[in-house]
């Protein structure tokens, strides 16, 4: 264990210098005056990376028949009050006596599952004294005291309002509620999502973009009538597909994680409802889709006394990094109506929805996705990146071609003018549809190695033979096999294209003079043949 750990925290500290050279990810920020834990900054490849990961998120949703919104940022003081996060959404926190810092419980006890389901102060301080656990940093006692430490990040609108950050984006999704009904003809299953920044006053920030003070989350929120979730029309689309499911109850026995299919999990009981069953399955594509690889990720189900008090169904995405072994990236939850009741209750509003076929009026319950838009990013640099120590710490981000920060690179072969010239026209065809990099600096195997360091799927050289043959091609070279094909110019855009989105293979593709030459073989086999004989 101790040598994994070592493994981990050599390879985090290899890829954050990647990350950091490489314009992926930078900070804390800002460095110039030191940084703050918490705050990063996307550089240029890390953004488009990052960018790649939210379409793919917008699509998927999009599909399901979700609608985004942006909704404010700051609330004032009695949505957070009516949501609970104002008295209730803190950290346990234990101090040092000696050096004075602070630490979070369950980072201080990531070490000893035992801990994870004590609910009391009393339990920990016991724990850590049996144990003998001494500060992290100094090495002194820590104190006798668990102190709670609030998440909000407050701030004043105006004069003296007093209002604050959300720490999530779910809370500023329920409020248009009645503005929802109208919009979507008071149908009784809708569904929203936000894509948006939001803010947690993290004690101790760690684990790099993991955990931090501002990130950028996504929450997808399904609204239901009640007695629709036990037969939901959508559910038979998803039956029959295949989900890595972690019950609670393998958890306790340290069993391995099954592959179970959604109709059998339903009928074991794993889930509640139909409806419930389907949100999940949908989490998990949104993560295939990001790019993650399927082995890399779970669904973990929620112990009893683990799950909110409000929630019917609870299960965690989790994906395997080799940072910091598995990692939680999305909760997926059935919130029952306790959202719209509360918000009811605190802003004297009634929300409730209005079934015209029978007159009835009901408040809906909730299904929902939540998770981060920096966790899977960072995941995806995690799996992909590599270091290939045989070819002198050549390195290579081996990203899913369609999630790739720049798909495709053009190279003329020299700095040459005549050269120059056509690589740009080329390169001004193909960013009319693609995010594209131009790169006539240096030898042509550097411009190679900067673009498989981007992860850049293909690159298309421009060289003599471009210029001066008839059809004008080009050569394109595939990042990972590093095999190279020549392509008409004519055809170029729509090859690449077909390539990224995986609707042609890159080892069928066949040069034109290859094409040139079966043609001429072809015609010149017809012409040696003998002609036919007729009737004398």
């Amino acid at each position: 264990m101790a040598g994994e750990e070592k493994d981990s925290k050599e390879f985090l500290q290899e890829l954050t210098g990647f990350m950091q050279r490489k314009g992926y990810i930078w900070g804390p920020e800002p460095e110039i005056y030191g940084g703050t834990a918490g705050f990063y900054t996307y550089a240029p490849l890390g953004k488009l990376l990052k960018n790649n990961v939210e379409n793919a998120i917008r699509k998927t949703l999009q599909a399901e028949e979700f609608f985004e919104v942006e909704c404010p940022i700051v609330m004032e003081r009695k949505v957070w009050e009516a949501s609970g996060h104002l008295g209730g959404f803190t950290d346990a926190i234990i101090s040092c006596s000696k050096c004075k810092s602070n630490f979070r419980l369950d980072h201080l006890l990531g070490d000893h599952p035992e801990t994870k389901h004590f609910k009391q102060p009393e339990e920990h301080l016991k724990f850590i004294a049996e144990k003998k656990i001494k500060c992290p940093s100094c090495g002194g006692e820590l104190s006798a005291e668990v102190k709670k430490h609030n998440l909000m990040m407050k701030t004043t609108v105006g004069i003296d309002q007093e209002a604050y950050n959300r720490p999530e984006t779910a809370t500023t999704t329920y409020l248009p509620f009645m503005r929802f009904t109208d919009f979507f003809r008071k149908q009784p299953v809708f569904g929203v999502f936000q894509i948006g920044k939001a803010f947690r006053n993290e004690i101790s920030p760690r684990q790099h973009v993991v955990r931090m003070r501002e990130f950028t989350q996504a929450e997808a929120q399904l609204f239901i009538k009640k007695e629709l979730k036990a037969s939901f029309d959508k559910f038979k689309k998803v039956k029959d597909e295949t989900l890595p499911l972690w019950d609670y109850k393998s958890q306790e026995e340290k069993k391995e994680v099954p592959k179970v299919k959604v109709n059998d999990a339903l009928k074991k009981g794993f889930f509640k409802s139909q409806a419930y069953a389907w949100t999940i399955t949908v989490a998990y594509r949104l993560f295939k889709n990001m790019g993650i690889p399927e082995e890399r990720i779970r669904l973990r189900q929620h112990f009893p006394d683990e799950k909110a008090f409000y929630a019917d169904d609870a299960w965690d995405v989790e994906i395997l990094t080799k940072s910091f072994g598995w990692v939680e990236m999305c909760g997926v939850h059935d919130r029952t109506d306790y959202d719209l009741k509360q918000h009811a209750k605190f802003s004297g509003t009634v929300l409730e929805a209005h079934d015209e076929a029978t007159g009835q009026k009901y408040i809906p319950h909730v299904l929902e996705i939540a998770f981060g838009t920096d966790r899977p990013t960072f995941a995806l640099l995690d799996t992909f990146y590599d270091k290939k120590e045989k070819d002198e710490g050549k390195t290579i981000f081996k990203i899913p071609y369609q999630i790739s920060p720049i798909p495709v690179a053009v190279f003329p072969l020299m700095k040459k003018e005549e050269l120059t010239k056509k690589a740009r026209k080329i390169y001004d065809e193909l960013s009319k549809e693609l995010v594209c990099n131009y790169d006539e600096a240096g030898q042509i195997g550097r411009r190679y190695l900067r673009a498989a360091e981007a992860g850049t799927a293909y690159c298309v050289t421009i060289d003599f033979e471009t210029i001066e043959k008839s059809p004008a091609s080009v050569t394109i070279r595939d990042r990972d096999s590093e095999k190279q094909v020549r392509v008409k110019v004519s055809e170029l855009n729509k090859v690449i294209i077909s390539l990224i989105k995986g609707e042609k293979s890159f080892d069928k593709l066949k040069s034109p003079e290859l094409k040139e030459k079966k043609k001429k073989s072809k015609n010149n086999d017809e012409a040696n043949e003998e002609p036919p004989k007729g009737d004398n």
